[in-house]
Order: structure tokens, then C-alpha cells, then sequence
């Protein structure tokens, strides 16, 4: 009897450690390596739809230290056009996503919802806009703002739905140590305004998106 229960505290103790273990690497991998993140609006339309699920790659700029942003191995600098996830200046707690039109040194400028970075026309190829009318910069920042030079250590950031998106033309720059990393894939996608457990959701789910890649 006594080698019966020793052999069973062995077996939980070795799923126990199995499972510290597991928790402890899904720990590490998604604080250093890669994060699941979904879109939760229709900012980044059409690049990204509401219900898009992706895979965040968080070593893309370098690791960083995880509560202070700081990076400890630098890798790669934030490039104009990269999407990427961060921390919400105004409430930590949040993150958004949206993409880099501009970095540290650039300066930007938006006339009549055309965007110019350092004096020349932005290559926008990306943004879209819904809204034929055009805001004057007294009403809002939206389609004309600007110009501002980007402090070194920052980045500006814009979503491609160019008329319907809270991004740095109206509350500043995004700090790179607010940046969690690179947005890299479309691993699910289906329209989260229908019911969870009902067949349209599972008709709805989009699988042309699925595994493409996000530029």
C-alpha cells in the first residue's frame, strides 16, 4: 500500500511541475516573444476588420524589460508604416493599434487630409477616407493639423480609417517604451457582432483572412 501511494504522489507531482512548468514558459513567451490581440473596432479598416485575432511580435524592436518598457537588447528601430500595438498614453491599461506614419525627428503635417512627412507628401497608401467632407483645424485635428516634429524616442501614429480614428492627431505621441511590439498575423477572424454560439457566427468566420500576414 505504501509503494501505491508513493507512486501516486509521484504522478501529481509530476503533473504539477508539468503544468508550473507550462505556465511558466506561456509566462515568458508572452512577455518576450508573442501575443495574442484582437480588434476590438473598425480604426484600422480596411487593414484590419473588427474580430481580426493576431499574433503581436513582441521581439521585433528588441526585448525589453517588462514593466518598465525599457529595451535590454535592442534589435530593430520602429519604421514608418509598421503596425504596432502600445499602451494607450492617456490610460496604461489599454492597448490600441494603429500605424506609424512618422518617428523621432520627423516632422508631420496633415492639409485637407493629406498627410506630408518633412515637407513631402506621405506615401499613404494604406489609409482610407469615408468622409468626403473636410474639417478645418479650429473644429478638429482630423483633417488638418499640424506641423509637429516628433521628439526623438517617439513615434506618430495614425489608423488606415483615416476619418474615424482616435489616434495622434488628437492626444500626441506614442512613447517607444509604451510600444508592446509588431503586429504579424491574422491567426483567426470572424464577425464578433454575432451571437457566440450560434451558427451565424460560426458562418461568419472569415477564412480567406486567416494566416495572412499584416503590412
Amino acid at each position: 500500500m505504501a509503494k501505491t501511494q508513493t507512486g501516486a504522489k509521484s504522478t501529481v507531482r509530476e503533473y504539477a511541475e508539468a503544468i508550473i512548468i507550462a505556465l511558466i514558459l506561456a509566462l515568458i513567451i508572452r512577455t518576450f516573444i508573442i501575443q495574442a490581440f484582437k480588434i476590438p473596432s473598425g480604426s484600422m479598416l480596411p487593414t484590419l476588420q473588427i474580430g481580426d485575432h493576431l499574433l503581436v511580435n513582441k521581439f521585433m524592436y528588441g526585448f525589453r524589460e517588462p514593466f518598465t518598457g525599457t529595451v535590454i537588447i535592442p534589435v530593430k528601430d520602429v519604421q514608418r508604416n509598421d503596425i504596432i500595438v502600445f499602451r494607450f498614453p492617456r490610460d496604461p491599461r489599454l492597448d490600441y493599434i494603429k500605424r506609424v506614419v512618422a518617428v523621432g525627428g520627423d516632422t508631420v503635417e496633415g492639409r485637407d487630409k493629406v498627410i506630408y512627412v518633412n515637407g513631402e507628401p506621405y506615401d499613404d497608401k494604406y489609409a482610407v477616407h469615408l468622409d468626403s467632407n473636410t474639417l478645418n483645424a479650429g473644429n478638429s485635428p482630423r483633417d488638418n493639423f499640424g506641423p509637429v516634429t516628433v521628439p526623438e524616442s517617439k513615434v506618430f501614429v495614425m489608423g488606415d480609417n483615416r476619418d474615424n480614428s482616435f489616434d495622434s492627431r488628437f492626444w500626441g505621441f506614442v512613447d517607444d517604451k509604451a510600444i508592446l511590439g509588431k503586429a504579424l498575423i491574422i491567426y483567426w477572424s470572424w464577425d464578433v457582432e454575432k451571437p457566440l454560439l450560434s451558427f451565424d457566427r460560426l458562418q461568419s468566420i472569415r477564412w480567406s483572412r486567416i494566416g495572412d500576414l499584416i503590412h
